[in-house]
This record gives C-alpha cells, sequence and structure tokens, in this order.
C-alpha cells in the first residue's frame, strides 16, 4: 500500500479514555513513522453531530484504511448504567404485587430492549457511512472492524459489515502492521466478510506477543485533535496498561481467551515513563486498564516494582485505580498501594457464598479477601471500594443470597459502610466462556442460539 493514511474512528460510547486505538496508533507509528494517522473519538461527540463530524473528518484527511473501535454491545450494568435500569424493569415485571407495575415493568424493559438495538443500528450505520464515504476518495480503502465488542460477538457481526470488511479479533497490532505493508495478514486472529467463515475457535488462539514500550504522547497529541478532551476537567481516569492477558477460568468472562491466560507484563519504567508524559500534561488519575492488576501471586514482585518506581519518580500527588483480587494482597503491597495515592478499586467478588465461588471457577477464597482487605485498611485505604454482585450466577438461592449480604455487611465493617459500594452485575452469557458450554450441557440453550 502506497502513502497509507490510517483514521481511527471509535464509535460511540460513554466518554472513556480510548486506550485502544491509542495504543494502536502508537505501535503504527514506531513500526511505520511514515504512515499518516488520524483518531476519531465519537464517544466525545453529541449524538446528533455524529454524522456530521464523521463525513467531515473522512473529507478533510481522505483516509486510505478506516480503523473502526466498537466498545460496547451488551448492557452489563443493569442499575443506572447507560441502558436504564433494567434490573428494577425485570424486578417489576417478574414479581410486582400487582398488573400495573408487572405492566410498567415490561414497557420499560421493551424500550431498553429498543435502545440496545438501535445502538446496534447506528453503530453498523456509522461503519457503513464512513466506508461509502471514504471511498469517495479513494476507491481501493480498506476497513477494520475491531475492539471489544466485536472481539466477543465477531460471528455475529460478520452479518452486518460489509463485504471485504476485515474482522479483528482481539490485539490488533500486527493485523494492521501486515495490511500496510501488502503482506498476508489472515494467519493473525481476523477474517475478511465475504470472502471466508471465521476459522474455528478463532477466538482461542493465542496473541501474537509484542514488546511494549511507552506511548508517544507528544505524537498521539498530533494526531488527535480532542485529546485535551480528557484534560480539561480532571475528573477523568486516563489508562495506563501494565499488562495484557488473564490466568483465571471464571466461568462467564471471555477476557481470558481474548487476551490470552499468558500475562504479560510491560516494563515498569515503560509504564512509569509514559504516566510521566501524561502527568507533564496535567492528568492525575490514571487506570490501570489490565484485566487484574494482580492477577496472581506470582506477579506480586512485578507490582511492587511498579509502584515503587512510581514514587521514585515523584509523582506524589496522582490518584490510581484497578481492578484488583484481594486475595493477591500482602501488608508491604497495601503500604505502596496507598503510598502511591490508590483512591478506588474494584473487587469482583460476585457471590458471598464461598459454594458458588466455586462452581463460577473463579479461584478465591473469601476468608482470605477479607483478611487482606483488613491489611488494606491498616495500611491506611480510607478511599471508596466497588464490589460487584451478580444474583444470577449459577444455583443461587436464598441461603446464598443472605450469605452474600453477610460478606457486604462484613466489608463495610472493615472500611466503613460509606466507602463499600455495591454494584449488580447481570451474568451476561457470552460466547466462548465455560457458562456457554454449561448452558449447553443443561440443555438450557441449544447451539445456534446466538445468531
Amino acid at each position: 500500500m502506497t502513502n497509507p493514511r490510517i483514521l481511527y474512528i471509535r464509535l460511540p460510547c460513554n466518554p472513556i479514555f480510548p486506550i485502544g486505538v491509542v495504543y494502536l496508533a502508537d505501535h503504527i507509528h514506531k513500526y511505520l513513522p511514515t504512515v499518516k494517522q488520524q483518531i476519531l473519538d465519537l464517544g466525545t461527540v453529541p449524538p446528533l453531530d455524529f454524522k456530521s463530524t464523521l463525513d467531515r473528518c473522512i473529507d478533510d484527511f481522505q483516509p486510505t484504511v478506516l480503523v473502526f473501535s466498537w466498545r460496547d454491545i451488551q448492557i452489563y450494568a443493569p442499575v443506572g448504567g447507560r441502558g436504564g435500569n433494567p434490573l428494577q424493569h425485570a424486578f417489576e415485571f417478574y414479581y410486582g404485587p400487582n398488573p400495573w407495575v408487572r405492566l410498567r415493568g415490561a414497557l420499560s424493559g421493551f424500550r431498553v430492549f429498543l435502545a440496545y438495538y438501535a445502538e446496534l443500528w447506528r453503530n453498523s450505520g456509522l461503519i457503513k457511512r464512513g466506508i461509502q464515504r471514504a471511498r469517495r476518495h479513494y476507491a481501493e480503502m480498506q476497513t477494520v472492524v475491531g475492539g471489544g465488542a466485536v472481539s466477543v460477538f465477531y460471528e455475529q457481526l460478520g452479518d452486518r459489515l460489509p463485504r471485504g470488511t476485515i474482522v479483528s479479533v482481539g490485539e490488533g497490532e500486527l493485523l494492521l502492521e501486515k495490511l500496510l505493508k501488502g503482506e498476508e495478514f489472515r494467519d493473525q486472529r481476523c477474517y475478511v466478510v465475504g470472502e471466508q467463515q471465521p476459522r474455528d475457535r478463532l477466538i482461542h488462539e493465542w496473541p501474537t506477543e509484542i514488546e511494549k514500550t511507552a506511548c508517544d504522547y507528544a505524537y498521539i497529541q498530533k494526531i488527535w485533535p480532542d485529546f485535551a478532551y480528557y484534560l480539561e476537567s480532571q475528573d477523568f481516569y486516563v489508562g495506563v496498561q501494565t499488562k495484557r492477558g488473564c490466568p483465571h477460568n471464571c466461568c462467564y468472562c471471555v477476557y481470558t481467551v481474548i487476551e490470552g491466560k499468558r500475562v504479560r507484563v510491560n516494563p515498569a519504567q515503560e509504564v512509569v515513563t509514559e504516566m510521566q508524559q501524561l502527568y507533564q500534561r496535567g492528568v492525575r488519575n490514571f487506570w490501570f486498564t489490565d484485566a487484574q492488576f494482580i492477577p496472581a501471586r506470582r506477579y506480586i514482585p512485578d507490582a511492587l516494582e511498579l509502584l515503587q518506581k512510581i514514587v521514585d519518580a515523584g509523582m506524589t500527588d496522582i490518584h490510581w485505580a484497578a481492578y484488583i483480587r484481594a486475595d493477591n494482597l500482602t501488608p508491604e503491597l497495601c503500604e505502596l498501594m496507598v503510598k502511591t495515592g490508590m483512591n478506588y478499586f474494584e473487587i469482583g467478588i460476585t457471590s458471598g457464598s464461598q459454594e458458588l465461588v466455586r462452581k463460577m471457577r473463579m479461584g478465591y477464597n473469601l476468608r482470605v479477601v477479607l483478611e487482606n482487605c483488613r491489611d488494606l485498611r491498616a495500611a491506611g485505604f480510607q478511599d471508596l471500594v466497588s464490589v460487584n454482585y451478580s444474583f444470577n450466577v449459577i444455583d443461587e438461592r436464598p441461603e446464598t443470597i443472605r450469605q452474600t449480604i453477610a460478606y457486604h455487611r462484613e466489608l463495610e465493617r472493615i472500611f466503613g459502610a460509606d466507602k463499600v459500594e455495591p454494584a449488580i452485575f447481570f451474568i451476561g452469557l457470552q460466547p466462548h466462556t465455560h457458562l456457554e458450554e454449561y448452558a449447553f450441557e443443561q440443555q438450557i440453550l441449544k447451539p445456534g442460539y446466538n445468531r
């Protein structure tokens, strides 16, 4: 491909820092520095301006390659999320005390259903619109579609995308690099719509490892006109990745196949160098975007090294947050976490019943989690904890729900009732997970249900 010009388009979603697109553009710049690139984040654009902004950006930049990032499809947060309040609607429909309440739940749930499909149609429409617009300027333009939603539902989305679209599963750095070099790219985790069917168990193929270095934010700032959006109010958490991969087998989670079970730790100094660039631009809130910041006890030394380097770098006025498996904490690690400014973390408890934790293959001991939370509190942690629960897990019943409530009360005694925020999530059934296999075994679902 001669004189390639890549336009990255993050499709509309909540305004969360688009770290995937940023890292992809950074990788291409480092390995193919002559390639011209630009980033368009529709997450920062008002809905009425989606189409006009997309058209204008394509006309101005005239890309030869469009790369769409599709982050969200499923509604995971059933309370106060972007889908409204589907948990309340479901309870009203199934358990309402009278027909009027049940009718209200049904109608409200139907509106959520319509909003969900409207979002699918909107994003599919934006992709098709972008392709048609870009072909006015370059008829041989190529399109790649990836992102979290695509990685999970790559088989289902193929029917919604134009022929010739390259569907990328998981990490896309090497795929895009090969595409730009004119090399064969189909050996990567991808397929071309209309030319081939996805390989069997494509998502289970191991990602190709790459050497991760600090993102060059001086370059990113040049190619992303709206970069300042995430710096202006000082309340955004800007993403920084310290590792990829997750070694666990939680039955409902697809991270282990998207990122792979092998944990690839980024060099601590490169992570700190990246943070320093953002720090110099005014960023004080960081979100470590790993599947788990401390995925297993063997990675505790890596976490200690990183946090100590943050201290040594003099970034004493920052705050950071992450998903953390609290069963992997030590007193020394707790002290460094507090010292470096951790002011929020999320724990995916799912259930306060050890029996159900075991059935969900989550691999942790609830008693150990409580002990480590006490160590964290003793180290001086006085900020917010978000605890994720799901009440639709395998074999849930009144007894196990009571155990979960009791467990939550114990967390409140440790951190303070005003510091522990319960977050209720649906266990969303995703393809390629143990939970899907369980549904097939129990004849709850039949193969092909998701077409």
